[in-house]
């Protein structure tokens, strides 16, 4: 590295040259100088290089090169670009700019660039295309805020649409950017506005920076710089630049740059992270063979799979000028944001020609060079583009024609490319060809659709002999290469999005160019990947299908459009017919096909041989369907009537318009009927896809119109011959249909009755399907309007089902809003589920049964959801055809195939082999298709007689043909007769209905014929009498049969009650028992004791030696594995309840504490701001522990046998001791064994005063602090204390639990201390039963606030599993001590007794303020019976301890509430005389105030005192009592089993404390008064309250999630502006909130991975074991999803609480709807948290849903 060194000049010398610089005597200098570039380029050689790039890292890495990055920064600024300003500004740069901006008049477009992940907004009604957005800001002062808008997130790289006229139908400005009197004609040059000198510096300057730049960014030499910039003295330093590719993975990159460059992982990743962003990195520098070194390396590494990555070895000085031409093309791009007049001169000098002429302009070379440049280069010149040329109308039409003009070359250097299309320059095409004006424009100029169609045609060069597109196998290369090619369908969509009104002849004949171009594409399509049936065995190879779909339904929008555009113009649509029928009749069907000839019927048509199920068959028919579209146009405009002779009507042969359509379609019926099995999945989901929303308007629909064109031209009855050829059931209906044609074989029998209903079914969708304008008389709305009464019959559909449903346009748009309202009602969603809409139902009369977009599935549903409602309503179940709407003239004929003689024949044919029953020879549904065929020809006969104005226009007479018996030799006996003799037959009752309705329509026919016929007009509204009259009469008929058969029921019900009367009579007994049984059960108090212990009757005390002992001696419990019963006995077999146990912060008041170091931590005192607890949860379910030990075994087992490879994480950790319950699936960690309750308290034990027990205990402290420091040989000059009498030291109790007991008893206690301090199993240690203790108080208080903040009773509204946990766990608690070493229990003891009684010895007592109170009296209280089973004299009772402890504690309390109550005064004094209690708790504080030498306040008021002593204490003595009440089970006491007044004093009495508190204080004064006089001389007292820390004030309030905005855009606001705290200033890819803290984090990134012991997490996880314990609460803003992880394996997604306004999430913001917080749910989510639910929740999903678990979830 000697060599690097010595080119650089000494720092200090650099520094004083640097000092001494003048930007103004330089830019002087530049003035006077002739040749001006030479002098720029001297200056920019001589410095440049010593200021950039002078080592390791240019740009990035290292703690050292923010500095470094920040001195390069500042000396730019200085050295090479305040020059640079002075010459142009010929002042100080700053004054000089804020005047060219004062002076400035500003174009009103806005032109704000989006940055990645920002949000966008696109109004639904006025955007000219969903490409149209505007900003944030923009659309909040925006009139589209109050219209129907769409929100979505920027991928970077647009730009904010506000004041583009073009781009908006109405509202173009918001308040911002309306045109002022200032704002300039957007027709005048701005430049004129500057001074002139301005000008023509600005033009030099401009030219020289830009020239420089451009020839840096496209500089392919990496040695030399360009002429002009040599540098005075040239070092041998060099770089070795990586460059990014989207070949190669982050994990190969890394891996590779480890092994090249010997570096860390971290600074490994760290590169790669900065060469994704930047698009290159430099990992070594030095000499050059140094580097040479590092680049084989990285290429031999890379080079196995693929291409290998790009390095180059790049001398420092071109790397140095490549840095500089960025930041001069930035500085560019800033300074024209000060002046539209620098604006238009910089876009001069860009698009000037060079002298080489063609594509020599600046731009344009930057253009043609864009795929050799880095990401970094591509992402700053883009953005100059946009500030400048986009900016400026007059300019962006000369860029956007050069654009057109290098298309071809622009896209063809992209899809050599591999980076992604927001990196290209193609990407701009966005920007021009969505602007309606400039689109035309090029298409005529430039011929631009042309070109694009072309463009794409080349590129997809696979085709067969036939010239048709063939795809290879659909690889993943295949498919990004194919991905690239469809970005130029999508410039088609920009380029034909908005449709002209306006046409002229240049405009009509570039783009009927551009239809022939996609003609032919299309004809490449047409026929496309043949299928032929597969007989014998299965396909070998699924065949490629997936990219021919692909490019379907890219095309699908496309073609539509291409329709919407020949609708604006006559001329061009009957160019466009007639060129799309000439490309057809070009390729029509291969020659040479046998002719043959059909009758049916007594009729005969000549066709050829041809059968689906032998020959090829494509699905891909794109013109026929183009032809079918633009011949419905030709019927809706009308143009067919009024220039009948324009067009080659006459060319059009129908029978081969409608032969490969038809082809298609009984293609898909014969895969319906099971005939295509072993063709493979691949067939299937073409099917799929040809009938599903996304391709049906172009295929499927398509087909079905040009059946219908044809059937309106042909013969019907050559028509439906020709059908049933196709069908291959000719030979089914052409013999004696009495004799129905029998198969020997079923299955065929089978597939023909498929075949058969699925003809019937086509005939009916061709005759019937009349709802696109042009085939019948209707608007598109209604169109719409039908698509969602079908989808609505089905079931109510939430708003996003819906819109899958249907088939948007180019626009996104599915003209859903525009009927919803008017047909359906919607129903707002609960705290789940979604908001739904209902069909109302006066629209189910347009139900059609046989509705052509239904799937089977769809339409049986439908089918039993309308059958339903109607028996609901009491009408009958016949589902009839709707009303068609009327056909257009060009179409009128298709009614006649309704009476044509080969229907009629099919549909006699059907019936007469219905009157038996089936016997496999016809089918139900065949029978209820031809039923409806025959009442959509009624219906229409009904609608022309209604419409008619005499009886000689009505050509349609159904009737009359069904009527008369057959003619033709097939049927015998008419269909009506045939209808008759079936209306009664048993095994067609479900059809009856049905048949009925069409019985009756026929007399309803007849009798307005005959009327007709009589008076010759008759008025319409007549027509509906017969059937009102017939229909009453039918009305009636149901009501008897209904008011029968109630009478029926009502009977038999009487005589089933008689029946049971009787049965009780006669076994009395038995039921009176059960029944006084069940009386006593309901009336019985929650708390499980029989009901003689009415809680009147004696006051309840839970504690003290007064306390009502437990009520239930035996306790009954049965084990869910093997389901035995069982007493709980200490010396039983031991019982065990599973449990969850978990770190939490869920109460903490200071999530800043660090976490405790496992092995040093002491968790004997806990601090009041309860930074971390460990809290227990259970399901409730109980087994036996040798039950439960075997079941673990078996899931370890489970877990061990699991495959290697397979062991992803489950939803529990084995290793961790975790489980699901056995019986409810829920998770958890360990087992609570049960134990037997207290024993009722000793009532010969007698009750020492406070005074004498404190004596007492004092001196049995002092005995054991003796014997535990004897034996620890550290008390050789002390004297023995006294030992009161019968208290021995070395007396051993025996357990008084069976072994089985108290193995679990050390099982939970070992596993709870795991958990809770993090550290490895040790039944020794000593402190493993303070952290049962610590988990029982912990939980007490977080049930405790949980029910506070639900406003729920103390007792009797828990549930019963939380209720269980709480008892079993403080039972434990109590007996716990048994299984560790008793010495250290005494030794907790003695502590936790020094801190209440503080003596001299007591160095290490914590102060009064540093102890959480409850965790204090349950520790003492717990621990007290292990030094009270010493005392063998038996003198008092451990209650009265209990009781004294609680007294102590409670003091201690007030005496903390007292010390850390605020002094704000409240004005609402009390008036009179203050009570007893004000005066005691004046009293007090002035005590405490005198031992504290007035360190508190004065407070004057001792009523605000007293009221903030009860509210402090209340949540002490609610958990006081509930922690009580489970271990001395007490029953409570009424007032406190329900929430309301009276708490207070039942509250006290139950703790038998009085109810004034501080009578406890003035009682025992003399005891007192020295202690509280000790606490308060505690240094750390004094400390605190003078401001040495956070003081903890009481009540702890609850903790609350975070506050969210109700506007869901105001947080991806917040996000957008989030950048990575650790890769300088890039933006976070994806922002995560926490919703516990309000912290923003970058998740799911390299950058921001942390190590956590010893493996490398995400943001996210990292967050959690500072904020959470390791649990954490997420929003994940980009994607709108909630997020919860549990530890570093576990995780779940969770509904988010943000909804749109139809009551729906959206996970991903794939819909755009605007979102609103919904309080509910959100509440529901922070309840989730405060159960410590978030675990559990976490577990369920991921059993329920096994692709959460591979999930790396650490990584997030």
């Amino acid at each position: 590295m000697a060599a690097a060194e010595s080119d650089r000049d000494p720092p200090s010398a650099l520094r004083s040259e640097f000092l001494n610089f003048s930007a103004r005597d330089t830019a002087t200098r530049w003035l006077e100088a002739s040749d001006l570039k030479h002098e720029v380029y001297h200056h920019l050689a001589v410095y440049v290089p010593r200021i950039l790039c002078l080592g390791p890292t240019p740009g990035g890495g290292g703690a050292g090169s923010s500095r470094e990055e920040q001195r390069e920064e500042l000396a730019c600024q200085l050295l090479l670009l305040a020059p640079l300003e002075w010459y142009l500004l010929g002042e100080e740069p700053s004054t000089g700019l804020a005047l060219l901006q004062e002076k400035n008049q500003p174009s009103p477009l806005c032109g704000h660039v989006f940055k990645v992940g920002e949000p966008t907004y696109s109004c639904r009604e006025c955007a000219a295309d969903p490409t149209c957005v505007l900003c944030m800001q923009c659309f909040l002062g925006s009139v589209h805020r109050e219209h129907r808008y769409r929100m979505t997130t920027s991928g970077g790289g647009g730009f904010c649409d506000c004041g583009d006229a073009e781009a908006w139908k109405k509202g173009p400005y918001c308040h911002k950017h309306t045109p002022t009197a200032n704002t300039r004609d957007s027709e005048e040059d701005p430049a004129a506005l500057l001074p002139a000198d301005i000008v023509a510096r600005g033009y030099s300057i401009f030219s020289i920076i830009l020239k420089y730049a451009v020839d840096l960014l496209t500089w392919d030499q990496e040695d030399q710089v360009p002429a002009g910039l040599e540098p005075p003295e040239r070092g041998d330093t060099y770089y070795c630049m990586l460059f990014n590719d989207e070949v190669h993975t982050y994990e190969q990159v890394i891996y590779t740059l480890q092994k090249a460059v010997s570096c860390s992982q971290k600074e490994a990743v760290s590169f790669a992270t900065t060469v994704d962003r930047d698009g290159r990195k430099s990992v070594r520098y030095g000499d050059f063979q140094f580097c040479e070194q590092a680049k084989s390396v990285i290429v031999r590494n890379t080079s196995r799979q693929s291409k290998p990555l790009r390095v180059e070895v790049m001398h420092s000085s071109v790397v140095a000028h490549q840095c500089f031409a960025l930041k001069a093309l930035s500085w560019l791009g800033q300074v024209i944001q000060y002046s539209d007049g620098l604006r238009r001169t910089l876009c001069q000098v860009g698009l000037q020609r060079g002298p080489e002429g063609e594509n020599s302009s600046l731009v344009d070379q930057l253009m043609l060079n864009d795929s050799k440049m880095w990401k970094g280069a591509r992402n700053i010149y883009h953005q100059l583009l946009m500030n400048s040329l986009l900016m400026d109308l007059k300019y962006k039409k000369i860029f956007a024609i050069q654009f057109a003009k290098n298309y071809r070359r622009l896209q063809t250097d992209f899809l050599e490319d591999d980076h992604e299309r927001v990196v290209s320059v193609t990407s701009l095409s966005v920007q021009l060809f969505t602007v309606p004006t400039m689109a035309r424009m090029l298409m005529v100029e430039e011929n631009l659709m042309k070109t694009i169609i072309r463009t794409f045609v080349d590129h997809l060069r696979h085709r067969d002999l036939h010239g048709r597109f063939q795809f290879d196998r659909y690889t993943a290369q295949q498919a990004f290469k194919f991905g690239r090619v469809q970005s130029l369908i999508g410039d088609l969509k920009y380029v034909l999005i908005s449709r002209p009104s306006q046409w002229n002849d240049q405009l009509r004949v570039k783009f009927l160019e551009g239809l022939d171009a996609f003609l032919e594409l299309l004809k490449c399509m047409q026929g496309m990947d043949p299928v032929v049936r597969q007989v014998g065995q299965h396909i070998e190879m699924e065949p490629e299908w997936e990219a021919a779909f692909t490019l379907q339904m890219k095309l699908t929008h496309i073609i539509t459009m291409i329709q919407d555009w020949c609708c604006t113009d006559e001329r061009v649509l009957i160019e466009a017919y007639r060129k799309c029928l000439s490309v057809l009749s070009s390729c029509h069907l291969p020659e040479g096909e046998q002719p043959i000839s059909l009758s049916v019927a007594g009729h005969t048509v000549e066709t050829f041989r041809y059968q689906v199920s032998q020959d090829k068959v494509s699905i891909h028919l794109p013109l026929y369907r183009l032809l079918a579209g633009l011949h419905v146009l030709l019927s809706r405009t009308e143009v067919a009537s009024r220039f009948p002779e324009q067009l080659p009507l006459g060319e059009l042969s129908p029978p081969l318009l409608i032969e490969l359509p038809l082809r298609c379609l009984v293609l898909c019926a014969q895969v319906h009927a099971g005939m295509w099995r072993r063709n493979g999945f691949s067939l299937i989901n073409q099917i799929y896809y040809y009938h599903n929303v996304k391709c049906r308007v172009e295929m499927f629909d398509k087909d079905i119109i040009m059946l219908q064109v044809g059937a309106s031209m042909m013969d019907p009855n050559h028509f439906l011959m020709i059908v049933l050829s196709r069908f291959e059931l000719v030979h089914i209906f052409s013999s004696d249909c009495r004799k129905r044609y029998r198969e020997a074989n079923k299955d065929v029998v089978q597939q023909n009755n498929t075949l058969i209903e699925e003809m019937l079914h086509l005939i009916m969708m061709v005759v019937g399907e009349r709802y696109v304008s042009g085939v019948g008389q209707v608007e598109p709305l209604e169109e719409v309007r039908r698509e969602i009464i079908h989808q609505l019959s089905i079931r109510p559909m939430a708003h996003s089902e819906l819109v899958k449903a249907l088939p948007e346009n180019g626009n996104k748009e599915t003209g859903l809003e525009r009927v919803i309202d008017s047909v359906a009602s919607f129903k707002k969603p609960g705290v789940t589920g979604r908001g739904l809409y209902e069909l109302r139902p006066e629209w189910t009369k347009h139900f059609n049964l046989y509705f052509h977009h239904y799937s089977r599935a769809d339409q049986s549903k439908a089918e039993e959801a309308q059958r339903k409602t109607r028996r609901q309503n009491g009408e009958d179940t016949a589902l009839p055809p709707p009303l068609p709407p009327p056909l257009c003239p060009l179409f009128a004929s298709l009614v006649n195939l309704l009476q044509c003689d080969v229907l009629l024949a099919v549909e006699g044919a059907v019936l007469h082999w219905a009157v038996e029953p089936s016997g496999g020879g016809w089918t139900e549904s065949m029978l209820q298709r031809v039923l409806h065929l025959v009442g959509v020809a009624l219906l229409e006969e009904q609608q022309q007689l209604e419409n008619s104005s005499g009886d000689d226009d009505v050509t349609f007479n159904y009737t009359s043909k069904i009527t008369r018996p057959g003619e033709a030799p097939s049927t015998s006996g008419s269909v009506l007769a045939l209808l008759e003799s079936l209306q009664n037959a048993p095994h067609l009752e479900v059809h009856k209905d049905m048949i009925s309705w069409i019985l009756k329509m026929v007399s309803n026919i007849k009798t307005m014929r005959e009327r007709s016929s009589s008076t010759s007009t008759v008025a319409v509204s007549q027509g509906q009498g017969p059937e009102e009259t017939v229909r009453d009469k039918d009305k009636a008929e149901r009501k008897r049969k209904a008011d029968m058969a109630r009478l029926r029921r009502e009977k038999i019900m009487a005589q089933m009650s008689e029946m049971q009367k009787h049965f009780i009579n006669e076994n009395k007994e038995l039921f009176q028992q059960s029944l006084e049984e069940l009386e006593a059960s309901t009336s019985a108090p929650p708390e499980r004791r029989p009901p003689s212990l009415e809680p009147v009757c004696v006051s309840q005390v839970c504690v003290g030696p007064r306390r009502v002992g437990g009520a239930e001696p035996r306790q009954l419990v049965t084990c869910i594995l093997c389901q035995e019963e069982q007493e709980v006995r200490g010396h039983g077999r031991a019982m065990v309840l599973a449990a969850f146990v978990q770190r939490s912060t869920v109460l903490s008041k200071n999530r800043r504490r660090s976490l405790p170091d496992p092995e040093r931590h002491d968790p004997v005192f806990m601090h009041p701001d309860l930074s971390m607890g460990v809290h227990t949860a259970s399901c409730g379910h109980i087994m036996h522990a040798t039950c439960w030990q075997r079941y673990f075994e078996a899931v370890q087992l489970k877990e061990q046998r699991r495959q290697q490879r397979l062991r992803g994480h489950t939803s529990y950790d084995v290793e961790n001791g975790e489980f699901l319950c056995p019986l409810c699936e829920c998770l958890s960690n360990t087992v609570i064994p049960l134990l037997p309750q207290t024993r009722p308290p000793d009532p010969s034990a007698s009750h020492p005063s406070l005074e004498a027990w404190l004596r007492l205990t004092n001196q049995q402290t002092a005995v054991l602090r003796f014997a535990h420091r004897s034996q620890s040989g550290g008390v050789a000059e002390e004297a023995e204390p006294v030992v009161p009498e019968g208290f021995r030291v070395d007396f051993a109790p025996q357990n008084p639990f069976s072994s089985s007991v108290s193995e679990m008893v050390t099982a939970f206690s070992v596993s709870a201390y795991k958990v809770g301090l993090k550290v490895n199993p040790n039944e020794q240690d000593p402190r493993v039963p303070v952290v049962v203790w610590s988990t029982c108080a912990y939980t007490i208080q977080s049930i405790e606030r949980l029910l506070m903040d639900e406003q729920k009773p103390l007792f009797g509204s828990l549930p019963c599993r939380q209720d269980d946990c709480l008892s079993a766990l403080t039972r434990f608690s109590s007996a716990c001590w048994t299984s560790a070493p008793v010495t250290s229990t005494h030794t907790h003891f003695v502590r936790l007794f020094t801190a209440l009684h503080p003596d001299s010895s007591a160095a290490d007592a914590p102060c009064v303020l540093d102890m959480d109170m409850f965790h204090l009296l349950v520790y003492t209280v717990l621990s007290y019976n292990s030094v009270h089973t010493l005392d063998q004299s038996r003198w008092s009772s451990v209650d009265s301890a209990h009781l004294h402890l609680l007294h102590l504690v409670t003091v201690a309390h007030l005496v903390q509430i007292l010390l850390t109550s605020t002094t704000e005064e409240v004005c609402m004094e009390q008036d009179g005389a203050g009570s007893e209690e004000e005066e005691l708790t004046c009293q007090l504080y002035d005590r405490l105030r005198k031992h504290l030498n007035s360190v508190l306040p004065e407070v004057t008021s001792g009523w605000q005192l007293y009221r903030r002593i009860k509210v402090g204490i209340l949540p002490f003595l609610r958990s006081a009592a509930l922690f009580f009440h489970y271990l001395n089970s007490t029953a409570p006491p009424a007032d406190l089993l329900v929430a309301g007044p009276g708490q207070w004093e039942a509250l006290c009495s139950y703790l038998s404390l009085p109810s004034n508190l501080l009578q406890l204080h003035q009682s025992q004064h003399t005891q007192l008064e020295p202690l509280i006089q000790r606490w308060c001389c505690h240094p750390g007292v004094r400390r605190a309250l003078q401001g040495g820390g956070a003081i903890i004030r009481f009540p702890r309030e609850s903790n609350r999630l975070i506050d969210l905005p109700e506007d869901y855009s105001v947080l991806i606001n917040q996000a957008s502006s989030f950048t990575c705290p650790r890769s300088g200033g890039d933006k976070a890819r994806a922002p995560t909130l926490c919703l516990v803290c309000g912290s923003l984090l970058c998740s799911q990134s390299y950058c921001c991975q942390t190590e956590v012991e010893g493996e490398d997490v995400g943001a996210c996880t990292a967050h959690t074991f500072t904020c959470g314990a390791g649990l954490g609460l997420f929003l994940r803003v980009r994607e709108s999803q909630v997020l919860f992880v549990a530890g570093k394996t576990k995780g779940c997604f969770y509904p988010p609480p943000y909804l749109d306004d139809y009551g729906e999430t959206d996970q991903g913001l794939k819909r755009g709807n605007p979102l609103h917080l919904c309080a509910e749910r959100y509440r529901k989510i922070e309840r989730l948290w405060h159960q410590h639910g978030i675990a559990e929740v976490i577990g369920h999903a991921q059993e329920a849903n096994q692709t959460l678990v591979a999930i790396d979830w650490q990584h997030l």
